[in-house]
């Protein structure tokens, strides 16, 4: 995948999520079914996704997911990731585990979406920099701690992750930053990184934000996850606007009409 001309727009990328899986917090087992899912991803790309990110492991922010063997991983993806790869968009293996990973790209996958950055599976950073591919590195905490100063501990977090790959030999312009939004952090934390993300910039990579359908939005309008479009958009142009490069979403003809709107306003200043 080209992600310098993908970042060079006026408006970010947009990657749409797709979950084949059963217990995801939004959209879990509606793209179990490997029709279902490859629909879906047509469906997306028709409405203007520039990436397609594949999970077939849940790892909802808010607990309740189930850890799911290498196996049961593959047997999920092995139906639909080849298929969904023939579409011509760009492909993202959305996986904590290297050995997964390492199957996807091997059958087309262009991108590594890892949500410990790097840090949770020690053989990942070695196989991003033999593939020589791009790699989400996600901030990702076990537990949320209120008493923290967020911003300190995304920043300490991203530049282990970035010390961890500079020693595998991952080329610095393969990395694309996530602060993830409600992974390990409070409602108002994740608020909070979204306010300051510009601050971000001082790495110096591009910025990827997923806050499509998060909890943090309940806490100001109560809502379920698929009640929340009004609440990601929001969400998304205030992230575009701090310096964001890739909207990860559920919603895409939404978020790319938002977007492009919003970047059009912009241009006429």
């Amino acid at each position: 995948m080209d992600l310098p001309a993908l970042l060079a727009r006026p408006w970010p990328a947009v990657m749409g999520v797709l979950n084949i899986t059963p217990d995801s917090f939004s959209d879990g087992g509606a793209f179990i079914a490997p029709e279902s899912a490859l629909t879906q991803a047509r469906r997306m790309i028709a409405e203007g996704a520039d990436i397609i990110d594949i999970g077939a492991e849940s790892t909802r922010p808010y607990g309740g997911s189930q850890p799911v063997t290498v196996e049961e991983e593959l047997r999920r993806l092995e139906p639909v990731l080849s298929e969904v790869v023939a579409l011509g968009v760009p492909v993202s293996i959305d996986s904590m585990k290297s050995e997964v990973v390492a199957w996807a790209l091997d059958r087309g996958a262009a991108v590594a979406n890892d949500v410990w950055g790097l840090q949770r599976d020690g053989g990942m950073a070695r196989l991003i920099a033999e593939r020589n591919v791009p790699v989400v590195v996600m901030h990702n905490r076990d537990s949320a701690d209120p008493a923290i100063d967020i911003m300190q501990d995304i920043a300490a977090y991203f530049g282990r992750s970035l010390e961890i790959a500079a020693k595998a030999g991952i080329a610095r312009e393969k990395i694309v930053l996530d602060p993830g939004i409600g992974f390990g952090k409070t409602p108002e934390q994740s608020m909070v990184a979204l306010a300051r993300l510009g601050e971000f910039g001082a790495f110096g990579l591009p910025i990827l934000v997923g806050a499509s359908r998060k909890r943090f939005i309940a806490t100001v309008t109560p809502s379920e996850p698929q009640q929340r479009l009004g609440g990601s958009i929001a969400a998304h142009l205030i992230a575009a606007r701090n310096g964001a490069n890739i909207i990860r979403t559920h919603d895409v003809a939404e978020t790319v009409q938002a977007l492009r709107v919003a970047a059009a306003i912009e241009d006429l200043k």
